[in-house]
């Protein structure tokens, strides 16, 4: 969703860095330390993007050699716990979303509708729990057959990005084989899940300039934006995976 689907990766950034930014300087001045702030380019894009929510507060915590306890998913948001800073950012990112609407990438959403018009199913998996205020924001949920969030992860206990759970379970709600099905992500951790889910086909969308390291972490196809791609070239691209042919990339 947030980075292929809407424009929210960058919403998500900034809730992460006010959060984490926050805590970091009181707590730097309680232990009368020097306040190192959180950074889009390294902590964001190695310990947060893509992962669920609690997974990323403990991931960037334990890089800075933090250790909290990891509370309850009921903390409120100014409790020192994981789950209470992770509240903390969500509340951040809500009021962002409240105040600013969401913006959707014009691209996907043409790409989609071309997909069900040639009668193709579609699903959404996505770390965030915040699917449901997000989509509802756009009107496109009703594109979705399938729609796998933080929220349902958390009831069937799945695992979260970089492993393929998420994308298996909105396949198999699906009917659909995971090796009959498409990937399309834009974080790091999302493409390694997509290759290590055996799916048809791994499209990585450059939003962060990081074409290399999307291609290098299981991405076939690695673009900037989805008007690049068209159906056509998708096919190609999972007909020459089926028959064992390496795929080519722009």
């Amino acid at each position: 969703m947030d980075g292929v689907i809407t424009q929210t990766a960058t919403v998500h950034s900034l809730a992460w860095k006010r959060m984490f930014d926050e805590y970091l300087r009181a707590r730097a001045e309680t232990r009368r330390l020097p306040f190192e702030e959180f950074t889009h380019a390294h902590d964001y894009r190695t310990y947060v993007d893509g992962r669920p929510r609690y997974q990323g507060v403990e991931a960037f915590l334990k890089s800075r050699g933090i250790e909290l306890p990891f509370g309850s998913p009921d903390d409120p948001p100014e409790c020192e716990s994981v789950c209470g800073l992770g509240n903390r950012k969500n509340a951040h990112f809500n009021r962002i979303v409240e105040s600013e609407g969401v913006a959707v990438y014009d691209s996907t959403i043409a790409l989609l509708y071309a997909m069900r018009a040639q009668g193709l199913l579609l699903g959404l998996a996505t770390s965030s729990r915040n699917a449901a205020l997000v989509l509802g924001k756009t009107g496109v949920a009703s594109l979705f057959g399938s729609i796998v969030d933080g929220i349902v992860s958390e009831k069937l206990g799945l695992k979260g990005k970089p492993e393929s759970d998420i994308f298996t379970t909105a396949a198999r709600h699906l009917g659909v084989p995971s090796a009959r099905a498409i990937v399309v992500e834009d974080a790091v951790s999302g493409v390694q899940a997509g290759a290590r889910g055996g799916f048809g086909l791994v499209i990585g969308v450059a939003r962060e300039n990081n074409v290399d390291e999307l291609r290098e972490n299981g991405a076939d196809l690695v673009v900037r934006d989805l008007a690049e791609t068209s159906l056509d070239e998708i096919a190609r691209l999972v007909r020459a995976r089926r028959a064992g042919l390496p795929p080519t990339t722009p």
